[in-house]
């Protein structure tokens, strides 16, 4: 049987889709651990311990300013502001859609700058937003 028909069994597919997360977690263990023996005050590579205590500190504790739980905060703040440019834009985009769909004359007048600009891939316009 060649290697291109072997279909790996649903504990095996499983298996082989979480262990590249576990390679780069041990890899990242190793190298903490040896930053960190050389350099206990080294931040570059904090070992996991410090990262789960820290990640566990913010999400349960409140802000000593505010009492509030600056992650979940900062969360919800950052979703609305996501949901809100999404409506913005979809409802921009349904505006042009509709108008270059049912106007013959706004469609020669759009349609090419339109099918231009859908050509460029939107991470290329990341940095100049």
């Amino acid at each position: 049987m060649r290697f291109i028909n072997i279909i790996p069994s649903r504990p095996l597919a499983v298996f082989l889709a979480l262990l590249p997360f576990a390679l780069v977690f041990i890899a990242y263990a190793i190298g903490s651990e040896i930053r960190l023996s050389a350099n206990p005050s080294d931040k570059l590579l904090p070992a996991p311990g410090t990262v789960w205590d820290t990640a566990v500190r913010l999400t349960t504790e409140g802000d000593r300013r505010t009492g509030r739980i600056l992650f979940w905060h900062d969360t919800w703040a950052s979703l609305q502001r996501l949901g809100i440019g999404i409506l913005i834009s979809a409802t921009v985009g349904l505006f042009f859609g509709l108008v270059i769909g049912l106007l013959p004359l706004m469609r020669s007048f759009l349609a090419q700058i339109v099918a231009v600009l859908s050509m460029i891939p939107p991470l290329a316009l990341l940095p100049i937003l």
